[in-house]
């Protein structure tokens, strides 16, 4: 087996999710992964391209994935049989709070002389709480740490200690060190997402499924490459708004990639697969002057992938002409959170815009060549009640009417948790939240309660727990009936998200009515065990609405057959050695 320098490891929400019985409710139906949240990071792409790149060997090995594609998959006996230098663990967002210590545990105990490190943006939040655990040798703090994390794997595989490592809060016999955030960039062209890597990787490790970002993207080969990191927004509900990443990355204004080096990224993606790009992030945060230069060298590159544009505010008309003009297959993703105005500027100040001015974009956005717009509204917001709620629903039905059926929209619970470090997470009063965990440990216990509504780390003045869960399942209803009488989904489509919605209502009846008596169902206990699609996906839409159409070739096969043979060279050429 090939040696490993670094094992990224993502864990599963929970583990093991397959032997507990939770209704994890609709709280991932918006994003392409399962309420196993088995979709790993960017930053693993980008960790990897940059260790590599200077001779170190990784590999990824998404767990959450393993288990959920094999009921049999054995984790202990999976690891056991790898013999990793050092071993990383993502613990990104809060929902992975539960899994992520527990597969630490279970390498610990493993591999009791290989060091334990974990990063991301939850573990930034509670590196204190973290270095504690006996499992975990190392945090690394911020959103960028590439360049402290080759630093401390040299002090590893040299057998130093790290106390020159930036962003790095460890511990020794002398105690719990916490190093200075000396590393903060101020530009992104050093991290890459490098897809040629991870066709070398499946090639040396001779495993496709640890790397696969998530359920189903073989036949939705969905790929994103970040323009920027941090936020020039300020939701108050997020955790990578400009006051998160002041507090998680001490870096108050985001930073962003050059056009040339995010252009280049994307043709590299193209070389190999044929599915959409996603652009993480709007283009318009680092000012209209950039924008249109990625635009410029979009044009000249002449992408077939389908690209997709978040808007975070509503550009001026000619910022579409650009899109139009420059890619050859494009949509667009708006997230206005609610249909209130009002609400809107409660959760982010900094995005005031209209509904006239969302709709106008909206209209010529569909009279030029874009082929879809989706349209996000979330439940849970600040001052949003449950008529609230249903007036979105209402408000959608608007949307319908005006355009075709390129258009469609969504409504999803903002969940499980509201993240740390994000203004309500800070100052929930201040909001009209209320908090019910603040330590990672009381976030692990949320995470294994039986039902979603008591998995919510939070509710609101205008709307608890309980009453976020009905009119979730009441929006989700109403906004699906709206899709088939407007011809957004197939009549079969629309028969099967009923059926779930109904199951799921019935079964958190159940649920709630015993958690009320203090007796357990046995019943609703058992249909639950060990599931996670039957009650917790494509229940508030189906999930296959948020995938582009499927082509019969998704990937590059002369383009992967070339990495392969660059591999096979490489590998007689260090045998030669």
């Amino acid at each position: 087996m090939a040696p490993i320098d670094l094992l990224l490891l993502h864990p599963p929400s929970v583990y093991d999710f397959r032997t507990h019985a939770i209704l994890y409710g609709p709280v991932s139906d918006l994003i392409p992964s399962s309420p196993v949240f088995e979709m790993y990071p960017l930053g693993f792409l980008t960790m990897t391209d940059y260790l590599e790149a200077r001779g170190l060997r990784v590999r990824i090995v998404n767990l959450a994935l393993r288990m959920m594609n094999d009921p049999r998959f054995n984790v202990a006996q999976f690891l056991a049989r790898l013999k990793p230098r050092a071993i990383g663990i993502d613990l990104h967002w809060l929902p992975h709070a539960q899994g992520a210590l527990e597969i630490a545990k279970i390498v610990k105990q493993l591999h009791p002389s290989v060091p334990v490190m974990m990063g991301g943006l939850s573990a930034s939040y509670f590196h204190e709480e973290l270095i504690a655990n006996s499992a975990v040798d190392y945090v690394l703090r911020g959103d960028s740490v590439e360049p402290p994390l080759y630093d401390l794997m040299r002090h590893i595989l040299a057998g130093s200690a790290p106390a020159d490592v930036s962003n790095l809060t460890w511990k020794d016999g002398a105690g719990v060190h916490v190093n200075p955030p000396s590393f903060v960039p101020t530009a992104l062209d050093y991290a890459n997402l490098a897809p040629q890597r991870l066709v070398k990787m499946v090639l040396r490790y001779r495993d496709l499924q640890s790397v696969l970002p998530f359920n189903g993207w073989w036949h939705n080969p969905i790929t994103a490459t970040f323009t920027v990191r941090g936020c020039a927004h300020r939701c108050v509900t997020c955790g990578n708004s400009r006051d998160a990443c002041a507090i998680l990355s001490v870096r108050p204004q985001p930073i962003y990639r050059s056009p040339a080096n995010l252009v280049q990224n994307m043709r590299d993606i193209s070389r190999i697969s044929h599915g959409p790009i996603f652009l993480v992030g709007d283009l318009r945060q680092a000012g209209d002057a950039y924008a249109h230069e990625v635009l410029a060298l979009l044009k000249r590159a002449r992408l077939r992938n389908e690209i997709v544009f978040e808007l975070f505010a509503m550009p001026p008309a000619n910022y579409l002409a650009a899109i139009d003009d420059a890619v050859l297959r494009w949509s667009l993703e708006l997230s206005p959170e609610s249909h209130d105005e009002r609400l809107r500027r409660r959760q982010d100040v900094t995005v005031a815009f209209t509904n006239a001015e969302m709709e106008l974009i909206i209209r010529q956005a569909l009279a030029l060549r874009c082929t879809r717009v989706d349209v996000f509204f979330m439940i849970g917001l600040s001052g949003q009640t449950r008529g609230s709620v249903m007036e979105s629903i209402d408000y959608c039905e608007h949307l319908f009417r005006q355009t075709d059926k390129r258009l469609s929209c969504f409504i999803s619970p903002m969940g499980p948790f509201l993240d740390p470090a994000s203004r309500a997470f800070e100052a929930p009063a201040e909001y009209g939240y209320r908090l019910f965990a603040h330590t990672l440990a009381e976030h692990q216990q949320l995470l294994v309660q039986p039902a979603w509504p008591q998995i919510l780390n939070y509710e609101t003045e205008w709307m608890t727990r309980e009453e976020m869960a009905a009119v979730t399942y009441d929006a989700g209803e109403a906004l699906n009936a709206l899709k088939l009488r407007y011809g957004r989904i197939a009549p079969a489509q629309g028969a099967i998200v009923a059926r779930h919605i109904q199951s799921a209502r019935d079964l958190s009846a159940r649920l709630d009515a015993a958690a009320r008596s203090n007796v357990r169902d046995h019943g609703a206990e058992a249909r639950l065990l060990g599931e996670v699609n039957a009650f917790s996906v494509s229940t508030v839409c189906d999930k296959q609405e948020l995938f582009w159409s499927r082509r019969l070739l998704n990937f590059n096969v002369w383009a992967i057959l070339r990495l392969a043979w660059e591999f096979a060279c490489e590998q007689v050429a260090r045998a030669g050695r």
